[in-house]
């Protein structure tokens, strides 16, 4: 006996909204954190 296959949405499959924000402070704490990185070996 076959299972059929199940297809759900992605937004049902994720259990969550997956909103930009993320991406914006991922990207400003590694800048940030390269900014700080060069002032300590600068100095």
């Amino acid at each position: 006996m076959v299972e059929q296959e199940k297809h759900i949405a992605t937004q049902d499959a994720r259990a969550g909204a997956t909103p930009h924000v993320m991406r914006y402070m991922l990207a400003i704490s590694l800048t940030l954190a390269v900014i700080a990185m060069l002032l300590v070996l600068w100095r």
